[in-house]
């Protein structure tokens, strides 16, 4: 439920942990994986601001040793860790699933932590981690090993906890320090299909999972159950099944991105995937509530609360990725707790926190009516009144583009033998155009909301996907032909349903996408008028192309931006090598930093213990996407 392989596009080339009394929301640190557990990506830091940004300068780099090409039995890596501080310690992970704690200011290892994954065992998403979490203990009081923990979750489905200060594991958690998460999961039928990618949440004494599980295999995938353990002995507390109301032997809706919480009203927030499998729906008919939404729970206990579905019966895997994020929304003086929700349609739905209700206001509208076997798709979808759609939505042979007249041809006759309605045109036989495309709109790289300025900022993508499904008696031959590299196109059997399925970047001969750029862009939301503030595209093929005539503005990208109170939102994300620094503002481009390798993270920052204001990103690189692939953590800083 993530993102096809980018290959086409390459053608075209130890102190103390938290102290007694120390709250883990103390200005400089960033004690969570998106600085706070409410998924802002905000920092209240300004000693970086717009006007001495230009002046930032590389203050330390480590290299990890952890990077895998696809050679040797091993899949590419994909290095998305953001690493948090606290209280003088930086954790962060590696693709192969370590964890390293590091000095801030200088980058010195003070420990590290192998959970000793299979490097060689076939993940469906690949070698991958985004991240660890910490949980500060009673009353956030450091009173020996293990009273306070950092949480892991491994690519393999195992969940650890680690005493900050050594990384030894903590003996009284599960089975002498992790627990297996495949246990009591069921329909799980081989390893590697039901993964963990993202950092675990934690709220009062629980720390809670969702999971990652392959795409498009079969219909009784595995159960995507979110769970909730006890942070000390690791006992399961509740367990929350997203297709609990349905009675179709359908699996998946799971959550594989980052989950929310809100500790002073006592939920927890989920953004869901799609149900299996992602383009057929024959044994799953109905709405498929809760696959695509949000939905908040209890935190003690499970219980559902309220959901709000993104996208009722998904037939194109856009699935709800993106990590739910909270602020407070201001309009005429009124102030209202929300949860901004994105969603890969590219469509932003903002909701009231405490009841679910949309604040601008959502229709149900028609849509296009499909024609494949078995198949009932959703008369209408939610469409949000505002702000606007954040990404492209609609393709034809009439917009095709390319960067000669020859290319243009190419994408027009390609085009031209898709069906093409609008973004939730069903799958067909004959071949639809999606569009933005399951990379495209929101993915897990999320938001970030600036609460002074009231600016939610995003980068999205615009990719165009060819999608076919493929008749169950002509499926072999289709799978036989992409293995042996005749056909460029990712295919999947989707088991229990009339047919296989395929899709493809819809591209010219040369690699570039058929629909005009940009193919990425970043987008700034006024959220409290519901409007675009601004938009401009992220990254250019300058690190793609070998002809610089030909070089274009905004590319594909995977990571996701912050915000901080000096008026700058960082990202990289593109498929160029550079963190970016933009006037949160204007979207005006202050500052480039050259990176390493492929910067497919979102950065962090924090306050060093001499008061210096310190900004860092993972910079190895993506394995799908194509981007350079590295081992760097570069920490950057003013002169």
């Amino acid at each position: 439920m993530r993102m096809p392989v980018f290959a086409v596009i390459c053608l075209m080339a130890a102190t103390s942990p938290l102290a007694a009394g120390e709250a883990p929301g103390t200005v400089g640190n960033w004690p969570a994986y998106a600085g706070d557990a409410g998924g802002s990506r905000y920092s209240p830091l300004d000693q970086i601001n717009t006007a001495n940004v230009s002046e930032l300068k590389p203050a330390w780099e480590i290299h990890t040793g952890d990077v895998s090409d696809g050679t040797d039995g091993r899949s590419k890596s994909e290095f998305e860790t953001t690493p948090i501080v606290i209280a003088g310690t930086m954790y962060l992970t590696t693709p192969f699933n370590r964890v390293l704690a590091l000095d801030p200011e200088t980058g010195r290892e003070k420990w590290n932590f192998d959970p000793k994954i299979d490097l060689r065992q076939h993940y469906s998403e690949g070698l991958v981690n985004r991240g660890v979490a910490f949980w500060p203990g009673p009353d956030g009081a450091d009173g020996g090993a293990c009273r306070q923990r950092i949480f892991l979750a491994t690519i393999d489905a195992r969940l650890f906890a680690l005493d900050p200060a050594t990384g030894h594991p903590c003996a009284d958690f599960g089975n002498a320090g992790q627990i297996d998460l495949r246990d009591g999961i069921a329909n799980i039928t081989r390893r590697g299909e039901y993964e963990e990618t993202s950092a675990p949440a934690v709220i009062g004494d629980l720390v809670i999972v969702g999971s990652s599980i392959a795409d498009n295999d079969r219909v009784d995938s595995p159960d995507g159950a979110v769970r909730a353990f006890d942070a000390r002995s690791g006992a399961l507390r509740w367990s929350w099944h997203p297709l609990q109301t349905t009675l179709a032997p359908t699996g998946a809706g799971n959550v594989w991105s980052t989950i929310s919480v809100d500790a002073a009203r006592g939920l927890v927030f989920l953004p869901t995937g799609s149900a299996s499998p992602d383009y057929h729906g024959f044994k799953r008919p109905g709405d498929n509530k809760w696959a695509n939404s949000v939905v908040a729970l209890s935190a003690k206990t499970g219980a559902l609360v309220w959901g709000f579905q993104l996208v009722h019966h998904d037939l194109w895997d856009y699935d709800t990725a993106a990590q739910p994020v909270f602020g407070m929304l201001d309009r005429g003086g009124a102030q209202t707790p929300v949860v901004i929700a994105g969603n890969k349609t590219g469509h932003l739905f903002v909701l009231n926190r405490e009841t679910g209700m949309p604040v601008f206001g959502v229709e149900e509208r028609a849509v296009p009516k499909g024609d494949a076997e078995g198949e009932d798709a959703s008369p209408t979808q939610p469409f949000p009144l505002a702000p606007p759609a954040l990404a492209a939505s609609h393709l034809t042979a009439d917009d095709a583009w390319g960067i000669n007249e020859q290319e243009r041809e190419a994408c027009r006759a390609r085009l031209a033998k898709l069906r093409s309605d609008g973004i939730f045109t069903p799958p067909s036989v004959q071949g639809t155009v999606a569009l933005p495309g399951n990379l495209g709109g929101m993915n897990w790289s999320s938001g970030a909301f600036d609460q002074t300025r009231q600016i939610f900022v995003t980068n999205i993508n615009n990719l165009p996907m060819e999608v076919h499904l493929i008749p169950r008696d002509q499926y072999k031959p289709a799978e036989d032909a992409a293995r042996q590299g005749q056909l460029r196109a990712e295919v999947s059997p989707q088991h229990g349903t009339p047919y296989g399925m395929s899709r493809d970047v819809i591209h010219s001969p040369l690699g570039l996408p058929c629909n005009p750029p940009p193919w990425g862009e970043l987008v700034a939301v006024d959220l409290a008028k519901g409007s675009i503030r601004w938009r401009v595209p992220l990254g250019t093929t300058a690190d793609m192309v070998k002809d610089p005539a030909h070089i274009i503005a905004g590319t594909p990208n995977l990571g996701g931006p912050i915000v901080t109170a000096g008026g700058l939102t960082f990202i990289a994300s593109a498929m160029d090598n550079y963190l970016r620094a933009f006037d949160t503002g204007t979207g005006a481009e202050l500052w480039k930093g050259r990176l390493p390798a492929g910067g497919q993270a979102m950065p962090m920052t924090y306050l060093g213990q001499s008061g210096k204001q310190f900004v860092a990103i993972a910079a190895g690189g993506h394995g799908k996407l194509g981007t350079k692939l590295g081992d760097s953590v570069i920490v950057y800083a003013l002169p």
